[in-house]
């Protein structure tokens, strides 16, 4: 039994507008980190330290962040979010696309499957 405060207990949840089937649940993404990171040309070329930092470090600013998310319960595809971490508003959701955006090895072969059909 929750024996916490009432105040302390909330059923907020946060409304995640999928390009594709429409808003649901924070509960049905899965989080994909920081859009727009690109992987290095030539890994095998970096430091251990300058591997570490693409690896593990992020900006993490306060306010406006491009993230990946993956609608993991529903349609299963990564799509990009522009959202504000202060206040957790969504100003957009999109699709990916392009050559030249770094997005998820799933969204590359998404991407591809789709000029197949």
């Amino acid at each position: 039994m929750n024996t916490a405060p009432r105040r302390w207990r909330t059923s907020t949840v946060l409304l995640i507008e999928c390009p594709w089937c429409g808003p649901r649940a924070e509960t049905e993404f899965s989080y994909g980190g920081e859009a727009g990171i690109e992987r290095p040309a030539d890994p095998y070329a970096l430091s251990d330290a300058e591997w570490a930092d693409y690896l593990f470090f992020r900006r993490n600013p306060r306010g406006a962040h491009r993230e990946l998310w993956n609608h993991a319960q529903g349609c299963r595809r990564w799509f990009g979010v522009e959202r504000d971490t202060v206040s957790y508003r969504i100003e957009k959701s999109y699709r990916l696309s392009g050559a030249g955006s770094a997005r998820p090895a799933a969204a590359h072969i998404e991407a591809s499957e789709e000029k197949r059909r």
